[in-house]
């Protein structure tokens, strides 16, 4: 008989939730991730499940059996798919990261509107040569472990992969390349040909752009809200993570975690596949 919920536990001791359930569970990956197919109650199985983790490293989270494996993925770029901000980066550049990350860091807890945020930021940036983006790029910007992966194993399946950033396209062009998107969305840094003009370009691509991005992208597909995932760890990723039909917080800011349906706090980019049912030796090999 099929199940309206799956209890999806990932990580190092995830067998001691399996050995405290009292159930037999599917694993994904042997003793690392599980699903545990049930009706009834999800708020009791949650409970029961982080009762028996006690203080493990382990997410832990309930999905939809329905539409479990996403047709479309839309994905935040900065750290989410790379380890980094890079408007945090290019103002080190210029010695200036302290004040244009406390900026960034109020902006990702949602205390303050993302657009001002941004032109605030990126105003400090005036006078930097473009080159020096390049540097930013080779030398900062790295993908988190299992982006690649990620990518490669859900469109082998079928998928479209979008990356969407309230970042710059000089960045989102090269990463959706590197990390194997099908296409991406950002803001565009304006520069007089030479050097940083100290503005970003209209309108400026936030929260609500970010929520368009997933649903244009369904429209244009012809598939359903419920065969969607959107990852995000900052406030401007709630509206697509909320609308989503799997959303997904990734080691994100405590606003976000929250609110989002599934959380990822302690594993790489991989737990998406997991949460998706996807056992180790369906992933893409890279």
């Amino acid at each position: 008989m099929a199940r309206d919920f799956v209890l999806n536990v990932i990580g190092r001791e995830s067998a001691r939730v399996a050995g405290g359930l009292g159930r037999e569970v599917t694993w994904l990956k042997r003793g690392f991730a599980f699903d545990l197919p049930f009706d009834g109650e999800a708020s009791a199985m949650l409970h029961m499940a982080k009762t028996a983790a006690g203080d493990a490293a382990l997410d832990i989270n309930i999905v939809a059996a329905a539409h479990r494996r996403k047709k479309l993925l839309v994905a935040d770029m900065d750290s989410t798919i790379i380890g980094v901000e890079c408007l945090d980066e290019i103002a080190d550049m210029m010695e200036m990261k302290p004040q244009v990350s406390a900026i960034t860091e109020r902006a990702m807890r949602g205390e303050i509107e993302f657009a001002p945020a941004l032109r605030e930021r990126v105003a400090l940036l005036k006078g930097l040569p473009v080159h020096r983006l390049a540097r930013v790029y080779a030398e900062r910007v790295r993908l988190n472990p299992g982006a690649r992966v990620l990518v490669a194993t859900m469109k082998a399946n079928g998928a479209r992969a979008v990356l969407v950033s309230g970042g710059f396209t000089y960045f989102t062009s090269r990463v959706a390349v590197d990390a194997g998107f099908d296409s991406d969305r950002a803001n565009t840094l304006l520069d007089d040909g030479g050097r940083l003009t100290g503005e970003v370009g209209e309108p400026i691509l936030g929260r609500e752009a970010k929520l368009t991005a997933l649903e244009e992208t369904v429209a244009e597909m012809g598939i359903g809200i419920a065969d969607t995932l959107a990852v995000g760890d900052g406030a401007n990723d709630l509206d697509m993570i909320g609308r989503a039909g799997m959303g997904v917080a990734y080691h994100a800011k405590p606003v976000v975690a929250a609110m989002a349906g599934a959380r990822i706090d302690h594993n790489d980019l991989t737990a998406l596949l997991f949460l998706q049912g996807y056992q180790e030796h369906e992933f893409a090999r890279i």
